[in-house]
């Protein structure tokens, strides 16, 4: 396993609740020996004008999950902050919710780098995503 943190979802979930997670209704909804997933509504608060699932709403997603995922896998001491996201936006959602799943490309000991993946309900991929994390000290 690549966690170097114990944890539990209510734990990780309760940490969203008083910021920009909470308000979009981001949940962390599941995770395996190298993965994190999170679920967001696609609803009022998380589309754009026209109907769809926001592309700024979708990376925030991304970002969320990424370096949660990040901070889970370094030692006490040290914390994760971003130096590069990018995202492709490949089929749009207009209701329903979205999975985001962060998987690691490479942890090493100054830089981590996350795939993201946003999937909606009929797990149809819609968004493709890197994060790229530094680690500091704290």
């Amino acid at each position: 396993m690549i966690w170097k943190k114990n944890f539990t979802l209510p734990q990780l979930n309760e940490m969203g609740k008083n910021c920009a997670v909470g308000h979009l209704g981001i949940e962390i909804s599941a995770f395996g020996e190298d993965w994190l997933e999170a679920t967001m509504p696609v609803d009022h608060r998380t589309t754009q004008p026209f109907g769809l699932l926001h592309g700024g709403v979708s990376v925030a997603l991304a970002e969320t999950v990424g370096s949660l995922a990040g901070s889970l896998c370094v030692e006490e001491g040290k914390a994760v902050v971003g130096l590069d996201i990018n995202a492709n936006h490949l089929r749009p959602v207009r209701e329903g919710k979205v999975t985001a799943k962060a998987t690691p490309i490479n942890l090493s000991r100054n830089t981590h780098v996350w795939q993201i993946d946003i999937r909606n309900e009929q797990d149809k991929l819609c968004c493709v995503s890197r994060l790229t994390l530094s680690i500091i000290d704290l």
